[in-house]
């Protein structure tokens, strides 16, 4: 397959539009960093563009026509948007999906406590990660605090200049013999990656003093008491603005590219369809990095009974509409790979590796060793895709994670195969995964957008 760099492709309109997507992106990157906030600009985004939510329509009854705009939101962790099409909803629907959620920090239930008159906050980590990336870098706090009145206070500290950053520590090489002998993954014990966040005590106070200025400091400016973190869910991400990366300004670095970097290409996608003939359906879902488990991620029903709902408001409603409305839908499942790296070129093979800076990736099958637990989507799909990108002059590669048996990865991909729909994983080389920042390219991303918007006005 002939690879081409896409910045020698692109004429001076292509430049500007290129700009005037990652400019959006990068907006997008800043103001979500969890998937609370993923959710919260894309329902505004989405408004803005003339989507409706459909739990007001369900309350009012109101039915959606060709044309219509809607979207549905679970607990403020997932979204759903449609676009009604001039065709019948049992013929099947363009779907693209992406995962909102990112390897991070949580903090426990119990987190605060003072040690050496310093006050820390207990952590878990979330998703893949190399836990030694994490130590001696700013770090912000993101979240929300529910009291047992049911008020919820929203939570951002370390992001503004004038705020204060945290951070979890690391020993200092003169005193780390024993600890650069261990091995990667042991290198740091994870029940001492815990957050600093205070280190003066209050006056008048004999015991604990540290920890009490702390308290007095998240009543005064927050209103919340101790108790209040049972009922939290706080994420350390590493603190500060996604960047334009390079001497070039041709790439993006920034945390939670994956899969936000998918994310957000295919909202903007979504935002930008005109008129279908297919429904267009974009979700955006939690808990991938974790399984997809829990209420809030793809192995739940909460896809499945929105569509059901969508269905419904369509005057479509019947199980076997809602199964052949599934079966028949084509789906591009929007995740990342991993773009070779000539630093780890051990790790690649060549001819099968995503390239920077060369188009969304095509990923036909994922999974470990012999594909386990993958996806593996059929020729006759992978053909019908191929027709879909040259039609509308978008530039693809395809690709596998890395060579065969060294390491693999999984996406939701084959959760919605399950329904018997057509499914391939689709998105964006980065380079980095899973590190507290991570390097994607800007002609990957408005191409991605052009691939996105392409599969979306799809006549399959």
């Amino acid at each position: 397959m002939d690879r081409k760099n896409l910045w020698n492709t692109y004429d001076e309109a292509h430049l500007q539009e290129l700009e005037g997507v990652t400019g959006r992106y990068l907006t997008c990157l800043d103001l979500g960093k969890t998937e609370r906030e993923c959710v919260r600009i894309t329902k505004e985004l989405a408004q803005k563009a003339g989507y409706r939510d459909m739990k007001d329509l369900i309350e009012r009854r109101e039915p959606v026509k060709a044309g219509d705009k809607v979207y549905m939101d679970y607990a403020e962790k997932a979204v759903v948007l449609f676009q009604a099409g001039s065709e019948p909803l049992v013929n099947g629907m363009n779907i693209l999906g992406a995962h909102i959620d990112s390897p991070r920090i949580d903090i426990k239930q119990n987190p605060l406590y003072e040690d050496a008159q310093m006050a820390y906050l207990d952590t878990h980590y979330y998703g893949g990660i190399k836990k030694y990336q994490w130590v001696a870098m700013p770090l912000a706090l993101h979240g929300v605090v529910i009291k047992k009145d049911g008020t919820k206070v929203d939570i951002v500290i370390g992001e503004r200049e004038d705020e204060p950053a945290l951070a979890i520590t690391d020993l200092l090489p003169h005193l780390a013999y024993e600890q650069m002998e261990k091995k990667a993954d042991k290198f740091l014990d994870a029940e001492k990656m815990d957050l600093l966040i205070g280190n003066r005590p209050v006056k008048g106070e004999e015991k604990e003093a540290v920890k009490a200025q702390i308290l007095q400091i998240l009543d005064e400016t927050y209103g919340i008491e101790e108790g209040d973190f049972l009922s939290a869910e706080l994420e350390v991400v590493p603190a500060g603005r996604a960047r334009v990366c390079g001497l070039d300004r041709s790439m993006v670095m920034a945390y939670g590219q994956d899969d936000r970097v998918c994310a957000f290409t295919s909202l903007l996608a979504m935002l930008s369809e005109k008129e279908v003939k297919r429904t267009s359906c974009c979700i955006l879902i939690d808990k991938e990095e974790i399984g997809s488990v829990g209420a809030s991620g793809m192995t739940s029903k909460f896809f499945e009974n929105t569509v059901a709902e969508y269905l419904s408001l369509c005057g479509q409603y019947d199980e076997l509409t809602l199964r052949r409305t599934l079966s028949k839908s084509k789906m591009l499942s929007s995740d990342v790979s991993a773009a070779f790296d000539p630093m780890f070129e051990e790790a690649f093979e060549k001819k099968n590796a995503a390239y920077l800076a060369h188009g969304p990736v095509f990923n036909k099958y994922t999974g470990k060793g012999g594909k386990g637990g993958s996806n593996d989507a059929n020729a006759e799909y992978m053909a019908e895709l191929r027709a879909v990108m040259e039609r509308n002059n978008v530039q693809f590669q395809t690709a596998e994670l890395g060579r065969v048996d060294l390491g693999g990865g999984g996406t939701i991909a084959y959760i919605m195969a399950a329904y018997g729909m057509e499914v391939i994983d689709s998105g964006v080389a980065v380079l980095s995964m899973h590190a507290p920042w991570e390097i994607a390219s800007k002609a990957d991303i408005y191409e991605a957008v052009r691939a996105y918007e392409a599969f979306l006005k799809a006549e399959f």
